[in-house]
């Protein structure tokens, strides 16, 4: 069986459901009416209170975004409305840790939930950016000393940034990076957001911290909060089907544009995206990039395919078609997610999942996967093996 007992799978995309105190518990007391708080209300239904998040005068209803590990797919489409109506390991680290345990789940990364997958929330739904702010700092805070402390051999500390100020965006990365912060979430588009694209010079000095501190930029698809458009007829599994195309769009601005040309040591983490569409794409753009790039303002003497071996991770659960064409895409920028504990997870069964994708695929492909691939991408090295 090619998934080894030695393997240890490391899953570069879970998520964590943030407890009612994060904020609470860090937020000065003058912000406490306006942060992030949890507020009981009554149910429409007659049943218990339900639980939702109030922040600025405004209402978040869905406390546990897609938490639905260990519920059948028959049980998925209702939100959680209450933590007990989730499994502990979404909002509470140690039983997480039990979780992964029962998942054959050596370490994760996990991105926020109430914050957005990016932390545009706090951009987008903010009035007062000075308690934005101190909630930005006041999450990272969360996951660095509560979240990741718990086990830090297991767990990949990413943080959010305060996305409307680059200046503040810089001073976060340098100073969680002094706590240990491993990865930067960052949103796979910023214009849907209200923000300049990363063809403008807007963003240079994040790129220049991100570079500084060899932390990756982790793009999880859907953080630009805008989802692939369909019929307004169109079930909603038609955008699910459709998400991993944000992650192409993401590809091709990031290879089109001047990022990686003026930051030749940025490295970049697509998440949730797949990658069995990478061989076409690059096809496809590199084609582009023969035939058109003489009269467009684009850099003319790097294949975009060459910036996407050396710059780009993709990641994928179940992409039978990107294990086929693993060589095409290059072993070394694939990487395994679990997505606890959303809907496309397989948890409590991922190991054995795994091992039946990696059946025909040989030990040292399958090792570079599941581990060291994510292990480089992160510095997240065993020091007890070193």
């Amino acid at each position: 069986m090619p998934l080894q007992p030695w393997m240890k799978l490391i899953s570069v995309d879970d998520h964590l459901i943030e407890h009612p105190k994060v904020w609470t518990d860090r937020l000065p007391g003058k912000y406490l009416e306006l942060g992030p708080r949890i507020v009981d209300e009554p149910s429409s239904s007659g049943g218990p209170p339900i639980q939702v998040w109030h922040y600025s005068n405004k209402r978040f209803p869905a406390i546990g975004l897609n938490a639905v590990a260990g519920k059948n797919p028959e049980e998925y489409g209702v939100e959680p409305v209450r933590y007990a109506d989730m499994i502990p390991g979404c909002y509470d680290p140690k039983a997480r840790l039990v979780d992964m345990d029962l998942d054959g789940v050596w370490a994760a990364a996990n991105f926020p939930s109430f914050p957005r997958f990016a932390g545009a929330l706090f951009t987008a739904e903010s009035s007062d950016y000075e308690l934005a702010l101190a909630c930005v700092r006041a999450y990272n805070d969360f996951v660095l000393d509560e979240w990741c402390a718990t086990a830090p051999d297991r767990f990949i500390p990413l943080i959010i940034l305060p996305l409307w100020d680059v200046d503040q965006c810089v001073a976060e990365i340098h100073r969680t990076a002094a706590k240990g912060a491993k990865g930067i979430t960052f949103p796979e588009n910023t214009v849907p957001l209200g923000l300049p694209s990363i063809y403008t010079d807007h963003w240079e000095r994040v790129f220049d911290a991100a570079e500084a501190t060899d932390m990756p930029l982790c793009m999880h698809f859907g953080s630009s909060g805008s989802p692939p458009a369909t019929a307004p007829e169109a079930p909603y599994a038609v955008t699910i089907s459709l998400y991993g195309t944000n992650s192409m769009s993401a590809t091709a601005h990031l290879l089109f544009s001047p990022v990686f040309h003026r930051h030749p040591k940025l490295k970049v983490a697509l998440s949730e995206g797949g990658v069995g569409w990478v061989p076409y794409l690059l096809e496809r753009i590199d084609g582009t990039w023969d035939r058109h790039r003489w009269y467009q303002n684009v850099v003319k003497d790097v294949r975009p395919s060459d910036l996407f071996r050396k710059h780009i991770y993709g990641c994928f659960i179940d992409d039978v078609a990107g294990l086929k064409a693993r060589h095409d895409i290059g072993i070394g920028n694939i990487t395994w997610e679990c997505d606890y504990p959303h809907s496309d997870s397989y948890w409590p069964h991922s190991r054995k999942y795994a091992s039946d994708v990696f059946a025909e695929i040989p030990d040292g492909d399958v090792h570079q996967i599941v581990e060291t691939n994510a292990r480089r991408l992160f510095n997240f090295f065993d020091e007890k093996a070193a």
